[in-house]
Order: C-alpha cells, then structure tokens, then sequence
C-alpha cells in the first residue's frame, strides 16, 4: 500500500524527470534563420524581413538572418547548432538530415503555374539549350559542354547525374566534353542563352525568375527533357528547440496563406500557400541519391 511520503517520492522523481528532458530542449533567446543562396538571396532578404517579423512575434525571440556562401553553409550552420530554421535544397535536406536526425521539415511552399513551372508543391529539371543552335535533340549534345549549377543542388546535378544520364544509357562525365559548375540556376540560363554553354539542367521555378525579371524568353530555348516531378525545397527547423518554439515556427508559415501582409512574399515565390511536408515526402530524393551512389561503385570497379 502506497503511503503518502512514497507518493511524495514518486511525485518529485517525475517532476526531476520530466524537468530533466525539458531542459534538454533547446530554447534560446535569438533564432537564427537561413536560405541556400539563389540568384535573388539579398533580393530575397527584404522579401524575408515582413516575415522575419512576424516569427519573432510568434516565438517571442529576436531572429536573425544568416547569409550563407553555398548550398553546404547552410547545412553546416544547422548540423553545427548555428542556425536553428532554414530553407534547404531537397538533396542538401537528407544530406544533412543524415549528419544529424533531428533536423525536421514541416513545410514547403506550393507553386502558382509559371512559364516552365508546373502548378503545386514540386518542381522539375530541365535540359535547355538556346533556339536557333545546333542542339535540337538530347543526341546532338554529345561531346557538348553542360552547366550545372551546384554540387549541392537536386535539379542542378543529382538528377542529371542519375536520372537523365541512365535515360541515355551513358555516364554524365562520359557524355559531356565537360561540365560546368555556374554557381546557380539562373547563371546556367543566362550563360546557355549568351552561349557561353552549349546546355543547362535548371530547376522550372529558378528558370521562371529569370524569365519573370526580363532578362530571357521562354522562346528564346530549346526545352529537350523534363525530369519527373520532385518536391520543393524543404522548409526545416533543428528538432533541438524545445517543442513550443517548433510549433510556433510550423504555424507562422502554414498560416502565410492567410496573412494579408505575407502576399509580397508570397508572390515572389509565386506561391499562394504553403503546405505541410513530413521526412517522408523526400525519400524520392533519397532514391535518387543511392542511384549517384551505386552508379559511382559501379564505375570505379
């Protein structure tokens, strides 16, 4: 039979215990926030700031930006405990997931129909050369030179490398005289459009930006092949921060849809929401990733 002093007992090691996993969180008094770096990152920032407000409002906690130099800065400023919510690219998502498992996505943003972009929350790589060249066909590039746009990017090198590359039955490194690493998807456009590069893999939504700000045509490309559609680009938070500042985060971009203020935001997006994501809505990628794996063992034997 229980006496009281024993449930007195128990009572206090599951208040030392449940305050002991609490404080295990993290909750600091300044978030940090950051983007994987695109064509319009300083652009972007102003874009941000309306936001930035408001989830320092729903957190209670002053934000800071942080402005990365690459896709692998960002991830590394997560992984490292320096950042605490970014914008990651799919492959640099589970890439950093895998360095470190609590790092968790709750959203992304669901795309209006564009000029190359398709209406929802994925998006496509893309094969283009310029009209008017002498690339008119996947076959004609052979021996060309490609750009890519980051080691880190989905749609700028894990998806040539490993689902357009085996719909040719070649090697990307075999194929192409040489690759070129431009640094973003609208440098790979605009290089491919001055012909600087013979072709390009874009991501269709980075490739509508430089459409939309008047610096190419849609009709001024070939459009030679399209992936199949992968998710955007993953909205994370580390799982570190204890679970009322998760939650306030989560909603303050799940509710954007709904905020009069956000509008410009989302328009630069063309976004009319954002919408939930869960870890699994990325293993897509994950099977993309083992494929550059295999196919990298499969070469060196």
């Amino acid at each position: 039979m229980l006496t009281l002093k024993r449930i007195l007992v128990f009572f206090t090691i599951f208040l030392l215990g449940t305050n002991f996993a609490y404080s295990k969180c993290k909750d600091p008094k300044q978030l940090r926030f950051s983007i994987i770096p695109t064509e319009e990152s300083s652009f972007e920032l102003d874009l941000y700031r309306p936001l930035l407000e408001k989830l320092k409002k729903n957190t209670g906690k002053s934000i800071e930006f942080y402005m990365p130099t690459s896709y692998a800065s960002v991830a590394e400023a997560l992984i490292g405990g320096f950042v605490d919510v970014a914008v990651l690219g799919p492959y640099g998502y589970i890439t950093a997931k895998k360095e470190d498992p609590s790092i968790t996505v709750f959203a992304t943003y669901a795309k209006k129909k564009g000029y190359m972009q398709n209406e929802g929350p994925g998006y496509q790589s893309v094969l283009i050369t310029k009209k008017g060249s002498k690339f008119t066909d996947q076959k004609s590039l052979k021996g060309a030179t490609v750009g890519h746009a980051d080691p880190g990017s989905t749609s700028g090198d894990l998806i040539p490398r490993v689902v357009w590359a085996p719909s040719m039955n070649t090697d990307a490194d075999k194929f192409w005289k040489r690759i070129v690493y431009t640094g973003g998807h609208d440098l790979t456009t605009l290089a491919v459009h001055s012909g600087k590069i013979d072709a390009g893999f874009v991501a269709s939504h980075r490739f509508d930006n430089v459409v939309a700000k008047g610096q190419v045509k849609l009709e001024d490309f070939n459009i030679l092949w399209r992936s199949p559609s992968v998710p955007q680009d993953p909205f994370v938070y580390s799982g570190k921060l204890c679970e009322p500042i998760k939650k306030a985060v989560a909603s303050t971009f799940l509710n954007l849809g709904n905020d009069a203020k956000a509008q410009k935001f989302l328009a630069n997006l063309k976004s009319s929401k954002f919408v939930p994501m869960s870890d699994k809505d990325y293993d897509v990628i994950r099977t993309l990733a083992k494929a550059k794996a295999e196919f990298k063992k499969k070469n060196k034997k």
